[in-house]
């Protein structure tokens, strides 16, 4: 019976409980939007350097991560990555041979990182073949082709078919001089990864070092998901576990590589959830204060249910359902509300090409997909339930200092 009482009387006013409702809905669509939002964003920042940058996984030799000497490379990378590609959950997987250079056009010069790669691998592994935007992927007749960032090309002031002077030590310690012909341009959502990450085929790189085209420094594995990381490095690890005792093999996943963006990835969802709590709590103070109004306006009715025979606690039960029954139908609305929103956003997507190149500066995708697990949904919904049980207390407590006799004969 006091379910039915306390249902109808979050009805007697149906304006000042619609626009608490209203409130309630608005500020969860706000918060679990913008948690969704920025979600989004560091989901597809972190899926794009795995995709075009830095792999799920990548193997070196511990030497050459200290200064990048192209004299350290991986021991019979081919049957690496043969054995590698048999692990479970293992998309593609790639070696390459990488360096520190200089090019240089007849305008200016800078220093870059020249990946020399196998070309069909390289396209199953990332997808700078798909982000050109000028030329090709090596599909050109040119002498030592080169495929360049767009961020690069602006500096150089190069284009397509342009010639670059690549500077670089070989195995000797020399340095090697050799001319190279833009193939192609690319852009990434990351300006800086464009500026200095220079693609060339590995035969020609090995060729100007000095090394074996069969040799590398650096093998590269993509898996089918990413959450599979962890599994499948410490499955190479275990596949090689005398050359990584040995201190010759390094295995290292992307958040060891890009410790700035797990760093990122956990950071954002933490505020995002602060922000949401806020939200809640700022929440609770206008729902207290909506139910301090409606006792007031109800002394005499409280007095007269306390004289009849309803007990303390029985108010006190009757207010807190008011107040829960106000906050979880505002909370049910805005997290379906949310779920229907986000859903559809993450299909169609959000675009900021406004702000592209404010975004690329720093690594973010102009195109945003929110999303959000449902366990987030779950949680907030359990913060909707904590505060209403919160903010029913205070109002709850003030109806038990009626005095029956007092309350019967106060003058609405």
């Amino acid at each position: 019976m006091i379910f039915s009482i306390a249902w109808k009387n979050v009805w007697r006013n149906k304006l000042r409980s619609s626009i608490v409702i209203a409130s309630i809905i608005i500020g969860l669509l706000g918060g679990i939007f913008y948690l969704a939002f920025a979600k989004g964003m560091v989901q597809q920042q972190v899926s794009s350097a795995i995709h075009s940058e830095i792999s799920n996984i990548q193997i070196h030799h511990p030497q050459f991560l200290i200064n990048d000497e192209i004299k350290f490379v991986i021991n019979n990378p081919k049957q690496k990555v043969v054995k590698i590609r048999k692990i479970k959950g293992v998309a593609e997987v790639t070696s390459r041979i990488t360096s520190p250079a200089m090019v240089s056009s007849a305008t200016t010069g800078t220093g870059v990182f020249i990946k020399g790669i196998n070309v069909e691998e390289e396209k199953r592994i990332t997808n700078i073949n798909t982000l050109l935007i000028d030329g090709t992927y090596f599909n050109t007749k040119l002498r030592n082709p080169v495929v360049i960032g767009e961020s690069l090309a602006s500096k150089l002031k190069v284009k397509v078919r342009s010639k670059i002077v690549v500077t670089i030590q070989n195995t000797l310690g020399d340095i090697s001089y050799s001319a190279f012909r833009v193939a192609g341009i690319y852009k990434t959502n990351n300006n800086n990864f464009d500026l200095i990450n220079v693609f060339v085929q590995k035969k020609d790189l090995a060729n100007i070092i000095g090394i074996k085209e069969t040799e590398a420094t650096e093998i590269a594995v993509l898996l089918k998901h990413n959450n599979l990381t962890t599994h499948v490095s410490e499955k190479i690890n275990t596949l090689f576990d005398k050359e990584v005792s040995e201190n010759k093999l390094v295995v290292r996943t992307w958040e060891e590589l890009s410790p700035v963006l797990k760093m990122m990835n956990e950071m954002t969802i933490q505020y995002s959830m602060i922000f949401v709590i806020i939200i809640l709590v700022a929440l609770s103070f206008g729902i207290i204060n909506t139910m301090l109004m409606a006792i007031m306006e109800r002394v005499r009715e409280i007095g007269m249910l306390m004289a009849i025979g309803m007990n303390k606690a029985q108010v006190f039960f009757m207010i807190m359902l008011e107040t829960i029954f106000l906050s979880v139908t505002g909370g049910m609305i805005g997290l379906t509300l949310s779920w229907i929103s986000i859903t559809i956003l993450g299909i169609t997507g959000i675009d900021l090409s406004a702000i592209a190149e404010g975004l690329n500066s720093i690594g973010y995708s102009s195109f945003v997909y929110p999303e959000l697990d449902f366990v987030y949904y779950l949680l907030i919904g359990g913060l909707v339930i904590v505060t209403a049980i919160f903010a029913s207390i205070m109002p709850a407590r003030k109806a038990l200092k009626f005095n029956p006799a007092e309350a019967v004969r106060h003058d609405a």
